[in-house]
């Protein structure tokens, strides 16, 4: 008997039938039986699927003489499950990698309970995936398993067949089956919730929900949208032969009213005169089923009354009143921001013609985002070293909470913000100000970069078209022209920065100012760092931070974590770091061991927080460098990076420590103690030699000195890298601990042949 019978119908979906099976039978838990349910499709899925079956014995073909529909077609794979549960998946829809081993996990935690709903994601044509938007519904926190009366915010949760997994004694003994026509998901899920005695919640996307461009059932204009009418008899039938559920009368009531007000007002569903009797049927089934008692939202009423009220003709009117109502705001809307705009770019005209204040300075990094980064670093060393000088900051609302009190808040495109760069001495930046900055005689505007170049920067593009993409380099140059001065971290930048930003500008050599915290920091605040992330004592933590693929058009991460996790054990704890373009992880389910933090505000703390930095091709290794912690490069694909967006020099020749050339390599790599180990130590040392000569903890004291005070000797000494000491990581600063190893996963490479 398998653990899962994943049953899959198939009709008229040759083209993702395929990408469906293969998830399934990819799966890293291989126990299960898979059942593909051929619905007399007259394209090639019966073939497919006979060569899956041919293949594979885990695979059992079902051919249906005729076709019966999607309900019907499940009906037929359930004549055939064999499994402990049940796992239903649509055919242009996949399962996610380790999704049943995930599932698996939380059957055996929650104790078997009758039904487990998990998360999904919408995939789009475009490479894009959207996570469910009523996840929080599936938080693993609280007691578990329980009944849907103690959680029923899951009836938020997509009301669908193949966000759950199943008992299939359970199914088998309350008789729930498939009803023929249109939304069949209804009069299944609804019962099977409200009937199941234990229910339990897996925070994880487990399918990923194909949208489809064309050729999607419920996007295709036809009458059989009136099937919803009959579900929904089906569903209210069932509570009536079990009184015991008619508490949840009220909410089915309020769920399909607005399941009718939606297929009503979704465009292009209901066939050209046909949307008066809907209203019709609908205000009938609204008569028949009312039962008050469950709260519906200001907004929705509207809504409910439509439905009540069946008034086709007035709801013709309101619409056409609305959509004119629309394009009058929107007309609105766009002549009050062309105004708004012009009268701006007049303010800033005046204000260019008044005087600069000396003693005035405005900061912004990564356009408009929080207090940080270099600029960060620099802002608050003005307030230290130049108290004279009053700061401010400028920032998207959304960050004003990270700037300090001291600092005024600036949000872009504001009267205050075309004020301070009209009239602010200092202008400080990461990356370049609006384009249509002026800069002015006694101006000074400092570029502090963010980072050591690995990859191609400037004009180094030009012969990089996925990398540039769009890239203005006239305009560039333009922006570049303002820059005063320019701040590098070692030789290397230097060299870079002057010849792809070819200007007059001045390089400060004094190493770059975010990572003065790195030598300033105690082992007090390594503590209260780690505490304030949820990082268990005596864990491991690993940062991991991927860097962007520009040849590639969506940003995923490219280790699976989870999988990670899982082989190193229960010690490691990982801290993921989305580049800014990627999309946030999906998945978590390593027990509280996977730490998402892409929103932290300071990537300076979660380097001191961490105990070793997994990267690729991440500038970020530079400045990690400088705390003298182990590093891990993961070059999977450094062939095609290299071949998109070009680099410096071959970071596999000159790593900062252990390079991972696979996923298997990387975990063998931890698992065996190489990641700081002696070799790994060597490699950090040269590295560290060449690209941290200046970062001694007083950068940004020095830039201080040198460009607002006008020091140009005395300024102070570069502390030798022998003499440093950087705060050690949790892990360095207790006993050494003996490693727990793990086998290598198949097929590793020893590591002797890449250290």
């Amino acid at each position: 008997m398998p653990r899962f019978s994943v049953i899959v119908p198939a009709y008229k979906v040759q083209a993702y039938l395929h990408e469906c099976l293969e998830s399934v039978l990819e799966q890293s838990y291989p126990d299960l039986e898979l059942i593909a349910v051929d619905d007399c499709s007259p394209d090639a899925c019966g073939a497919i699927i006979d060569e899956f079956a041919a293949r594979d014995s885990r695979v059992r073909a079902v051919h249906l003489t005729e076709n019966v529909g999607l309900g019907r077609a499940r009906n037929a794979g359930l004549k055939h499950a064999t499994g402990d549960y049940l796992v239903f998946l649509d055919s242009d829809d996949t399962l996610t990698p380790d999704a049943l081993r995930a599932i698996a996990d939380r059957l055996k935690e929650t104790s078997e309970p009758d039904v487990l709903v998990y998360d999904y994601a919408r995939t789009y044509w475009s490479g894009e995936a959207v996570r469910n938007q009523f996840a929080v519904q599936l938080t693993e926190e609280g007691p578990a398993p329980f009944r849907l009366d103690d959680r029923p915010g899951l009836l938020r949760v997509l009301m669908v067949v193949w966000n759950k997994a199943y008992r299939r004694e359970f199914v088998e003994r309350e008789g729930f089956t498939f009803p023929a026509g249109y939304y069949e998901d209804t009069p299944w899920t609804y019962p099977v919730l409200m009937s199941a005695e234990t229910i339990a919640t897996l925070d994880r996307v487990c399918v990923h929900y194909r949208q489809r461009r064309h050729g999607s059932i419920l996007g295709t204009s036809s009458v059989k949208h009136f099937d919803i009418f009959g579900q929904y008899d089906r569903v209210f039938a069932h509570i009536d032969t079990h009184p015991e559920l008619s508490h949840w009368r009220p909410v089915l009531f309020r769920r399909m009213i607005d399941h009718f007000s939606n297929v009503f007002l979704k465009p292009g569903r209901l066939p050209r005169g046909s949307r008066a009797d809907f209203l019709r049927k609908s205000r009938s089934h609204y008569r028949r089923y009312r039962t008050p008692g469950a709260p519906v939202r200001l907004r929705t009423r509207v809504r409910h009354a439509l439905v009540r009220l069946g008034a086709y003709r007035s709801y013709r009117l309101l619409s056409f009143l609305s959509r004119a109502h629309k394009r009058t705001v929107r007309l609105a809307t766009a002549l009050l921001r062309t105004a708004r705009g012009g009268a701006l770019q007049l303010h800033y005209r005046v204000q260019l013609r008044l005087p600069l204040r000396a003693d005035r300075a405005v900061f912004s990094s990564y356009w408009g985002r929080g207090h940080g980064c270099n600029p960060g670093a620099l802002e608050t060393a003005f307030r230290t070293y130049a108290p004279g000088v009053r700061t401010a900051w400028i920032a998207h609302p959304e960050h004003h909470h990270t700037i300090p009190a001291s600092t005024r808040r600036l949000a872009p495109g504001t009267a205050g913000y075309w004020t301070a760069l009209a009239r602010s001495k200092y202008l400080v930046n990461n990356v370049n100000f609006d384009r249509r900055l002026v800069k002015r005689p006694g101006q000074i505007m400092i570029q502090t970069q963010h980072g050591t170049p690995l990859k191609f920067m400037g004009l180094d593009l030009q012969d990089r078209p996925a990398a540039a993409r769009d890239t203005d380099f006239a305009e560039l140059l333009r922006s570049v022209d303002k820059w005063d001065y320019c701040l590098s971290a070692n030789r290397h930048s230097t060299l870079v920065w002057e010849r792809v930003f070819p200007a007059g500008f001045t390089t400060l050599e004094y190493g770059l100012p975010r990572n003065d915290v790195f030598q300033q920091a105690t082992s007090a605040d390594v503590t209260r760092l780690r505490q304030s992330l949820g990082i268990p004592e005596g864990a491991v933590a690993v940062l991991y931070a991927p860097t962007y693929r520009d040849y590639r058009r969506t940003q995923r991460r490219p280790l699976d974590l989870e999988r990670v996790l899982r082989q190193l054990g229960p010690r490691f704890v990982v801290l993921t770091r989305a580049h800014h373009s990627y999309e946030a992880p999906l998945t978590s389910s390593a027990g509280g061991r996977l730490i998402d933090v892409s929103d932290h505000p300071s990537i300076e703390s979660l380097c001191l927080a961490s105990d070793a930095l997994i990267t690729d091709y991440s500038s970020l290794m530079f400045d990690y460098a400088g705390l003298d912690r182990p590093i891990v490069v993961h070059a999977d694909d450094w062939e095609a990076y290299e071949a998109a967006r070009g680099t410096y020099f071959d970071l596999r020749a000159f790593p900062p420590g252990a390079v991972a050339r696979s996923e298997d390599e990387l975990i063998d790599i931890f698992a065996t103690g190489h990641w700081r180990g002696s070799r790994s130590v060597q490699l950090r040392a040269a590295f560290r030699e060449r690209f941290c000569p200046y970062d001694d903890g007083r950068a940004a004291e020095r830039v201080v000195r040198r460009v607002v005070l006008g020091e140009t000797a005395g300024l102070p000494p570069f502390i030798p890298l022998a003499e440093r000491h950087p705060v050690p990581s949790a892990v360095a600063a207790r006993p050494t601990e003996p490693v727990a190893t793990v086998p290598a996963p198949g097929g590793a490479v020893p590591l002797t042949e890449h250290l």
